[in-house]
């Protein structure tokens, strides 16, 4: 049977982004098997190489594609075949271009890195130590042992890193809590590093230029917007009729995804990866839906500083009835702050003068739901500070050394800035010649710090499915390649992104009893060394 029957396609509301059935892919392709998932009919099928060979990268060369406008004029663009295009230069799209390159087994695959803002400040990153980004994340010890194993943990500037060993998580309402301390843990018992996204990014650059200098200068294009992405009908790779030679074999090229960039480049991949956030044009050409839901809340964040410093290196989370607030640490007595809650809130905190918002983060952790729901009542800031001072000098706190964090005495200028929250789960990771990563297939709630663990846990599956197929002479963009990043990936995150999402409700609501049942829970959870060793494991993965 020649070419590839096609299925179950809709069409798709953005028209530049329409993906047209392809056409034949050779003599050689087969059609090895149909199965249903979740209702859409999906095919796996091989597209190999006419001429087996070693597995290499692709010799780069250029095809010009003849473009006719309304008023009958030629315009020559070259079309540039690559074997990988990665779409997005955040901490996905860096990780798995460090990665590939790093490995014996892809390193000489041609890779394109595409990335619409620029990247010159990310690679030569730096700032005082009195500065901190309110963009940072926590890195689970699997994500650092990753990093560690493609070369890039050390290019990270260290000194602006800070690990913690504890972690404190108390109920709003009730007071009931959760407490995980480095006994618990055992001998490795860091349970996260707090890093700036730059910080990440900065070191991941570091790598590509130690790995391959041209490729952090040629295959790295920044600037550079996505104008569509299509399938290239084979009239148009008009001299060599879509075959595309890679050393010893040939390879039709007429299925794969051509990306057309804002300043007239046009590239094409045997694998296309989106690691181009929530919103992904990779996923829209690809035609994966992606279902979920808003929160209808927002995510606050800022820099912080403490009163004074505190050497323990705790992580506090409260959940409040509008949403959590986390204080994470960082180097030198600064914290990141993380603060889910309502819109309304979320801007008026924003609208707040420093001292106002300080102390507004001071009563989150240690006064009651009423209070707090008066505070955000008070339009004059003389006021609210004086109420909040003798609200908390009226409130019983037991043993405040160990069951609140150190005051927050200063925030950072211009670091307030808030974020709409969504969970939202693509149907699939994979399609023909498409991978997603990252943002790109999955966005969760920022209460268990598992966004950027879980894009890395991608990575790390997406490359090690490219290196089986590439050992094996498999084409990298077909569906037998790419399905097994898919089944390896998709449960895990489908069940973290479930578990983030009840707890996220369990705690939204004030009703009587079910706070008495889920502070039960909690205190239950706390008397187990071994529950919580098994729950910290769990989310270390």
């Amino acid at each position: 049977m020649s070419g590839l029957i096609r299925l179950g396609w809709r069409p798709l509301s953005r028209a530049r982004f329409i993906r047209k059935p392809s056409p034949a892919v050779g003599s050689h392709s087969k059609l090895l098997a149909s199965r249903s998932q979740w209702g859409l009919i999906r095919h796996l099928s091989t597209v190999g190489p006419i001429l087996q060979a070693e597995p290499s990268s692709i010799d780069n060369q250029s095809i010009d594609a003849s473009k006719t406008d309304k008023a009958g004029a030629v315009n020559e663009q070259k079309v540039s075949y690559h074997d990988v295009v990665i779409i997005g230069g955040g901490p996905a799209g860096l990780t798995l271009f460090t990665a590939l390159k790093n490995s014996p087994v892809t390193s000489n695959l041609d890779i394109v890195l595409v990335e619409g803002s620029s990247l010159e400040r990310l690679r030569s990153w730096s700032l005082p130590e009195n500065l901190y980004e309110n963009r940072v994340s926590s890195l689970t010890p699997r994500s650092v042992e990753f990093l560690k194993s493609i070369g890039a943990w050390d290019h990270v500037h260290h000194e602006r890193v800070q690990d913690y060993h504890e972690m404190k998580v108390w109920d709003g309402c009730s007071d009931s809590r959760i407490e995980f301390d480095p006994y618990i843990l055992g001998e490795n018992n860091e349970i996260a590093w707090m890093i700036e996204n730059s910080n990440l990014q900065n070191s991941l650059l570091s790598r590509l230029a130690e790995l391959d200098s041209s490729a952090s200068v040629n295959n790295v294009v920044d600037s550079a917007k996505v104008k569509s992405i299509s399938r290239q009908p084979s009239e148009q790779n008009n001299k060599q009729d879509g075959q595309v030679s890679l050393g010893a074999a040939t390879w039709d090229s007429s299925s794969w995804p051509v990306v057309e960039l804002e300043n007239g480049r046009k590239l094409s991949a045997r694998l296309l990866v989106g690691a181009d956030g929530g919103n992904s044009p990779v996923r829209t050409f690809a035609g994966i839906q992606s279902r979920g839901w808003d929160y209808e809340r927002h995510g606050l964040v800022a820099s912080v500083k403490l009163e004074w410093e505190d050497f323990r290196s705790i992580a506090w989370q409260r959940f409040l009835v509008t949403g959590p607030i986390a204080l994470l640490p960082l180097p030198n007595g600064f914290c990141s702050l993380v603060w889910s809650t309502t819109p309304e809130n979320a801007q008026h905190l924003k609208s707040l003068t420093p001292a106002a918002f300080c102390a507004m983060v001071n009563a989150a952790f240690r006064l009651g739901p009423v209070d707090l729901k008066y505070l955000h009542t008070i339009t004059d800031e003389a006021t609210l500070i004086d109420e909040i001072e003798w609200r908390i000098q009226n409130t019983n706190i037991v043993d405040e050394d160990n069951n609140v964090p150190v005051p927050i005495s200063e925030v950072l200028d211009k670091s307030r800035a808030s974020f709409p929250l969504k969970m939202k789960h693509a149907d699939t990771y994979v399609s023909e010649r498409v991978a997603l990563v990252g943002d790109a297939a999955h966005t969760t709630h920022p209460l268990a710090g598992q966004g950027l663990n879980m894009g890395q846990s991608d990575v790390a599956n997406l490359v090690q499915a490219i290196e089986t197929a590439t050992k094996r002479g498999l084409d990298i963009g077909s569906l037998l390649a790419l399905e097994p990043y898919w089944a390896s990936s998709y449960w895990s995150n489908h069940i973290k992104l479930g578990v983030v999402d009840k707890l996220h409700k369990l705690y939204s609501s004030d009703f009587g009893p079910l706070v008495q049942l889920r502070s039960w829970g909690l205190d239950f959870f706390n008397e187990s060394p071994f529950l919580k060793r098994l729950l910290m494991s769990n989310a270390s993965k």
